[in-house]
């Protein structure tokens, strides 16, 4: 790698290389799932360019090409990506210091993979002699344009290739098998199971309702269900763990 870019920069890129493993064969689906939805070639670039979200821009595409309205293609595609507002509040400190163009254009290529491995990053140099590098977007960059730029050649390919597939070979699976590899890892306590369940459920009853609202439904009532859950179960803790009498404090220290 040339060594004349940043430090920063280059150990972005080195740290991201082992993420692609798992980002190519995403994004060649996304090009491939494009073409079979109906998209054109460039539609389905542009797309990918505009909204470069990998889950988000997949149900995107599943919706157009099911003819569902505009409206709920974007409503689909902002609720998917709402967490994105809780990982700009969360990184935006380590970028205080840029002008307001910069953070707009480290906006846009704000992934799940750059937020994480960046904010790993600055948190553990923060108590270190180089927590003054903390401040320096380089590595965010080396790590989210390496993943747009992937990102964006797999499509590309994905969409010539899609291109090339005959007709009788349904690749429109793939899509819902990516959505599965999504969401299986993330299910990893009660809540998220049960936001899991729910929202499959009413999304499956609900899926002769217009303009594909059952999806959007589902999503809400599983978000609903799983903060409901999360909420009844820290209510438990907490009633269990208390009493006024220190019992609680007693039982947890005295079984260790």
């Amino acid at each position: 790698m040339d060594s004349r870019l940043p430090p920063d920069l280059r150990e972005g890129v080195r740290d991201t290389l082992p993420l692609l493993l798992g980002i190519v064969p995403f994004a060649l689906v996304a090009g491939v799932a494009g073409v079979e939805a109906g998209l054109s070639p460039l539609q389905t670039v542009g797309l990918s360019v505009v909204v470069f979200a990998g889950a988000s821009q997949l149900a995107a595409i599943e919706l157009l090409g099911q003819d569902a309205a505009l409206g709920v293609v974007v409503l689909t595609v902002v609720v998917i990506n709402l967490r994105m507002v809780m990982y700009s509040a969360s990184i935006a400190p380590y970028f205080r210091e840029l002008s307001a163009r910069v953070r707009a254009g480290c906006a846009y290529v704000l992934t799940d993979q750059a937020y994480a491995l960046a904010l790993a990053r600055y948190a553990g140099e923060l108590d270190s002699e180089r927590g003054s590098r903390t401040r320096r977007p380089y590595y965010y960059l080396g790590v989210a344009l390496t993943l747009w730029v992937v990102w964006q050649a797999g499509t590309i390919v994905g969409v010539v290739f899609g291109a090339a597939v005959p007709d009788g070979w349904r690749l429109g699976f793939a899509v819902p098998l990516v959505f599965l590899a999504l969401l299986v890892p993330a299910v990893s306590d009660v809540p998220s199971l049960a936001a899991a369940l729910v929202a499959a459920a009413v999304a499956v009853a609900g899926a002769g309702l217009p303009f594909n609202a059952g999806l959007i439904v589902g999503a809400v009532v599983g978000v609903v269900t799983g903060i409901a859950v999360e909420e009844s179960g820290s209510r438990g803790a907490s009633g269990s763990g208390g009493g006024g009498d220190g019992s609680g404090e007693t039982d947890r220290t005295g079984g260790h």
